[in-house]
């Protein structure tokens, strides 16, 4: 019997009975349940894998979600929904949890439209509670975002679904190709295939601020491929709203992990953003240098025989193509003074002096020619030496 059909009646594990849906996401459906054991409420979160996934795949999944899940429940903070269990039916986990009364940032954003500055530093100061009590038990949230930040009425947070959290420095279960989170508030990191660590909480948490008083994530993009691209190469798009949080924005959004700001950094500049004192936020770090595209092979090329030929050839058709052009400049330097210097005219003859004839009189003129064709000379000489010295690497190389 599907999930999906008489909730009332559908018990999971014998125990809890599925009343409505509180929330769907990427990762599964999140059901108000009643526990008819401890006769509470709870929320139970069904996890689902993308239909994309090989067996194999969903199996590596299905087992790290239950592991992580259970190390996620150990954690106990007002700050953090309680993971109180953790089940397998129908071949998918299951996580049992704290039922908070409260809605999440994506409703109330979507309802309201951006919040103040200071109700989202009280947000994120809450948020980040969460997070250091996480990363102090060694485990990283890895999907932060405003679909799981609840906020109750009092304007105080606390974060969900550890659905998909992983432990550090544990990486005995992986997939091959398969990555798992939010695009739009991944960290650039992730994108890249590194190993999660706590900054890229830090980075999801910046975005989910910037959303949150925004009214849009920082890299929004149509494609969830031009996102990712856009958080690694791009800047996060400019900010209207975030006043006296633009510096904390900045620090978190920063995509070197180890110049990104830290948690006592933020901590500091939040809790001054929300006194009303933000001169006491920390600078903002010196934005990230534009990603730097990696040569094609490599930064050394190989040059093949048929190259140094082609250098070759091409120095010897060049020196041919100076030379002709040397030779019909003079030429037609010539034509142009027999055209100037028109008829020449006959002096008029005078009688001859006494005493012995005077040598002729040399007259020396400047000829355009005495510094063109030198100039032309050498260049062709330069460039058949660079033929030559082609030609000469190949044959040591043996490729001639």
């Amino acid at each position: 019997m599907s999930a999906d059909t008489g909730p009332r009646t559908r018990l999971v594990a014998g125990r809890y009975a599925l009343s409505e849906v509180l929330g769907r996401g990427g990762m599964g459906t999140v059901w108000l349940a009643t526990d008819r054991v401890l006769e509470r409420e709870v929320a139970l979160k069904e996890v689902t894998f993308s239909v994309d996934l090989t067996d194999e795949e969903r199996t590596v999944l299905r087992e790290r979600t239950m592991r992580e899940a259970r190390a996620a429940a150990r954690l106990d903070h007002p700050c953090v929904t309680t993971v109180y269990d953790v089940i397998e039916e129908d071949g998918k986990p299951w996580l049992v949890m704290e039922h908070v009364s409260a809605r999440s940032l994506q409703e109330i954003l979507e309802d309201q439209g951006p919040l103040p500055p200071a109700a989202v530093a009280r947000i994120g100061l809450d948020v980040l509670a969460g997070l250091d009590a996480a990363h102090g038990a060694g485990i990283v949230h890895r999907d932060v975002k405003p679909a799981n930040v609840l906020v109750g009425r009092n304007g105080h947070a606390c974060l969900t679904d550890f659905g998909i959290a992983t432990t550090t420095g544990d990486s005995s279960l992986t997939t091959h190709g398969a990555l798992i989170g939010s695009p739009s508030y991944m960290a650039p990191e992730r994108v890249t295939g590194e190993e999660p660590r706590p900054p890229v909480d830090l980075w999801s948490l910046g975005a989910t601020l910037y959303a949150a008083v925004e009214g849009r994530p920082p890299f929004a993009r149509a494609e969830p491929m031009a996102t990712m691209m856009s958080v690694v190469s791009e800047h996060p798009a400019p900010m209207l709203r975030a006043g006296p949080l633009e510096p904390v924005l900045r620090g978190l959004l920063t995509k070197d992990p180890a110049a990104r700001s830290t948690a006592p950094q933020v901590r500091d500049a939040l809790n001054a953003v929300l006194t009303g004192h933000p001169q006491g936020a920390p600078p903002p770090p010196p934005p990230a240098p534009p990603a730097r595209r990696p040569l094609p092979g490599g930064s050394v090329e190989r040059l093949e025989a048929d190259d140094l030929r082609a250098l070759a050839s091409a120095s010897k058709a060049l020196l041919s193509s100076v030379a002709r052009e040397a030779r019909d400049h003079i030429v037609d330097r010539r034509r142009e003074r027999k055209a100037d210097s028109g008829p020449v005219r006959q002096r008029p003859s005078r009688p001859p002096a006494s005493g012995p004839p005077a040598a002729p009189r040399r007259r020396r003129r400047f000829r355009r020619r005495w510094v063109v064709v030198p100039v032309l000379v050498t260049v062709a000489a330069i460039v058949l030496l660079l033929g030559g010295a082609a030609l000469a690497l190949a044959a040591v190389l043996g490729l001639l």
